[in-house]
């Protein structure tokens, strides 16, 4: 069985010193080791952006899309290959602007696949401009002034939709984010983790400790039920969003693949696709 130290490659990744990618990461390589896989059997597809880079920092398939595109992509990879391990990643302007219509759709069909999008609040690769996930208020290159526009909340968007697995989690706390990566690779059916990620060069207001002072783990709510879609909402209107752990899951729905009705695992992966002269004709006649 696989070490987190093989999901490792030769590749230095260029983040800032002291970005939270770093940790999720890690995260990554750790939990896909703690549930038993191989990096062969481990797909990683990224978008545009510091967070994108991630793709090329891990020892297995990867995958550098377009800006907002990495869950299009990475739910073909599924289709093609359910045998495999998809993990999607993106920043929150990725995933949250440019890419938001498709975050919304794949969470509704529901593909077993695992999102896991780096919210530093701001879009950091092109030099610090306001972004949906930036507070009212921000001041930025693009929003001098402060922004006057509402602060997008991807929780409550996500419950909205009908997702089957909702978490949050913060990049400093490896231990507790590795363990929902892992919950999140083992749920049949589309997983979003939300991870706070801070950008150590162009957020100076939502830093580490900003994080530290704001943030409230569902570990203090002892009888706090993740089943429970109600309570979920609720208490994610309660904190404003800033809360961290197992939010919400449904174990009950099935994932996209399993409704396909006949559907079968090995349907585009292991296809001879190996064309006869004559079907290859018939293919360019439909041209003609």
């Amino acid at each position: 069985m696989a070490t987190f130290k093989e999901f490792r490659n030769n590749v230095k990744p260029n983040w800032c010193p002291g970005c939270g990618d770093f940790s999720i990461q890690a995260a990554i390589q750790r939990a896909a080791a703690n549930v038993g896989l191989e990096p062969e059997q481990l797909a990683v597809i990224s978008g545009i952006g510091c967070s994108g880079r991630i793709s090329g920092y891990i020892n297995a398939y990867g995958f550098h899309g377009i800006h907002g595109r990495a869950l299009p992509i990475a739910q073909g990879v599924k289709l093609a290959n359910r045998e495999l391990t998809v993990i999607a990643s993106g920043g929150d302007g990725d995933g949250f602007a440019i890419g938001m219509g498709h975050t919304v759709h794949a969470i509704r069909r529901n593909l077993n696949i695992t999102y896991i999008v780096m919210d530093n609040q701001i879009y950091g690769l092109t030099k610090g401009q306001t972004s949906p996930r930036s507070a009212e208020g921000f001041k930025t290159k693009s929003t001098p002034e402060g922004s006057i526009e509402t602060t997008l909340s991807p929780l409550e968007i996500a419950m909205s939709a009908g997702a089957t697995f909702v978490a949050q989690s913060f990049s400093s706390d490896l231990k507790g984010l590795t363990s929902l990566i892992e919950q999140g690779i083992k749920h049949e059916g589309f997983s979003l983790i939300n991870v706070f990620s801070p950008c150590v060069t162009f957020n100076k207001i939502n830093t580490y400790d900003w994080f530290k002072e704001n943030i409230v783990s569902l570990d203090q709510f002892p009888d706090y039920d993740p089943s429970d879609r109600v309570a979920a909402m609720n208490k994610i209107m309660e904190t404003n969003g800033m809360l961290t752990g197992l939010i919400y899951q449904n174990t009950t729905r099935k994932s996209y693949e399993d409704m396909i009705v006949g559907f079968k695992p090995e349907a585009l992966a292991k296809q001879d696709l190996a064309l006869t002269q004559e079907q290859f004709d018939q293919l360019v006649s439909e041209f003609k």
